[in-house]
Order: C-alpha cells, then sequence, then structure tokens
C-alpha cells in the first residue's frame, strides 16, 4: 500500500479504510484507490484524502449508514484542528460506469462538508454526477490500488470529449453569486485548475494552478485568487464577504476566458 506521500496520522486513517471496507463491504467491495492531491504533489495542510471505492453492486440503506457512521468515525473534521485529515471517498456500483458513458451515476459521497448533514442522518442517495468524469479520469492516470486490481483494469477508459463536456459543465453551473457565496475559494482554485488543464492538459494542484493563472491574469483580477491561493496554503484567513464585488468580477472573467478556448484542448 504506497501512502508514502501523506503524514503518519493521514496514513494511519487510510489504513483504517483499508481495514473497514473488506470487512463492512464483502464481496461487493471490487477496489478501493487513493488519488488525488496526496499523489500529484499537491498535498496542503488543509487537503483532503481522496478515495475512490468500486463497488459490484449498489449499498442497502443499512450499509450505507453503517458505511458513513464508520467514516465520521475516520476521518477528521477540519474545524476540529485536530492531527489527521478530511478523508473524501467517492463511491461508484461497476455496472453504471461500465460500458462508460457521460454522466455517469455515483453511488456514494463522503466528505466533511457533508458532516452535520451525517450527523443528523441525511444521507443522499445515488446521483448521476457529471464530476465522476473528471475523478475516475484522475484515478486511471494516476491512481493507486490500495485493495484489488490496478485502476485500469477496473474503470473503462474515458475519451477526452467526456472530459472536455464535465469541465463546461463544471464552469457552467457557477451563475451568481447566490451559487458561489460560501465556496469563494473552491470556485476561483477550480476555474483557475480549470484554465489550467483546458490550456496546458493534465491534472495539476490547486495551488499550482492558481500560480499559472495569475502570470494571466489582468491585475484587477490578481488579488482575490491570490487571496485563494494563500488561503488554500494556509498562509491566511480571508473574509470573502467583504470581498464579494471583486469575487464576482474574477469568477465571471474565467468563466468567459475559459468558455472561449477552442475544444480540442483536454486533459491528457
Amino acid at each position: 500500500m504506497n501512502t508514502t506521500a501523506l503524514d503518519l496520522a493521514s496514513r494511519a486513517q487510510v489504513s483504517q479504510v483499508v481495514d473497514l471496507l473488506p470487512r463492512l463491504l464483502g464481496a461487493d467491495l471490487v477496489g478501493l484507490y487513493l488519488y488525488g492531491s496526496a499523489l500529484n504533489g499537491g498535498l496542503r495542510p488543509k487537503s483532503d484524502v481522496d478515495l475512490m471505492v468500486a463497488l459490484a453492486r449498489p449499498l442497502s440503506t443499512a450499509r450505507r449508514e453503517a458505511l458513513v457512521e464508520h467514516l465520521l468515525a475516520i476521518s477528521v473534521d477540519p474545524r476540529l484542528g485536530t492531527p489527521g485529515r478530511p478523508l473524501e471517498v467517492t463511491g461508484v456500483v461497476l455496472e453504471e460506469v461500465q460500458p462508460w458513458r457521460h454522466p455517469a451515476k455515483r453511488e456514494l459521497q463522503f466528505g466533511e462538508w457533508l458532516h452535520d448533514d451525517f450527523v443528523a442522518k441525511r444521507l443522499d442517495g445515488p446521483v448521476m454526477d457529471p464530476d465522476l468524469t473528471l475523478l475516475l479520469t484522475m484515478v486511471r492516470q494516476h491512481g493507486v490500488a490500495l485493495w484489488g486490481p490496478p485502476p485500469t483494469e477496473v474503470f473503462a477508459p474515458i475519451p477526452l470529449a467526456d472530459v472536455d463536456r464535465a469541465l463546461a459543465e463544471t464552469v457552467a453551473q457557477w451563475t451568481g453569486e447566490d451559487t458561489w457565496r460560501g465556496e469563494e475559494k473552491h470556485i476561483l482554485l477550480a476555474l483557475a485548475r480549470i484554465w489550467m488543464t483546458r490550456v496546458r492538459g493534465g491534472f495539476f494542484p490547486k495551488d499550482v494552478a492558481a500560480a499559472w493563472a495569475l502570470e494571466r491574469l489582468p491585475p484587477a483580477h490578481r488579488p482575490v485568487l491570490e487571496a485563494a491561493r494563500a488561503a488554500y496554503v494556509g498562509e491566511r484567513e480571508v473574509e470573502w464577504a467583504r470581498l464579494a464585488e471583486e469575487v464576482g468580477a474574477c469568477i465571471r472573467f474565467m468563466k468567459a476566458l475559459i468558455e472561449s478556448l477552442p475544444s480540442d484542448h483536454s486533459a491528457r
């Protein structure tokens, strides 16, 4: 199990998940994969540990509740400031992604941004998720098997045209202040990363993409993206409510720029 990019506390968390899933899911577990910032050089103090779970069949309500309960006990709520990291665990049923089609159905989403809903037993069921196209592309390209076969043996290849579609659909969802209020840092960094991906190909750490975009943005839009980058790497806290106008202007600029790019740029 290659988790050497993680600190000791995070490795212990991942080991707990590796021990948990076969016991809880039995033969329905096909594979468990580490991917994302833990492997691409983008792991920062507040980064999630990204895990993808491949399932042979859908989760029953009881298994879904038990899995979320156990993950809550392993994952660390970033609001607490305790050792360890938040986990982001995505689950897919193989028959929903083989043969591949976009968008695909997501069976499970666990993340600390849903912590309060999970504690209150408000659990979402399966849902069509265009973002799976991007996540599974990353898993196939750089994912590491923690349990089960290599990811390229489990997940079907994803056409570049579908990656382009998923990126475009992600950008299109941010239509006004009500869609980015409270998520300013996340959306500014996501747009920078999508912009870099469309121009350069591949997937990049958020702060790397922000640095790349800052060199190309007009001066008026740089301060809020720099603030997002600094907040992401833990250099400072940002009062986003005071920057609403500047955030909106930067988001609209990057959206328009990304939408103007020719469609032959894509993740490689």
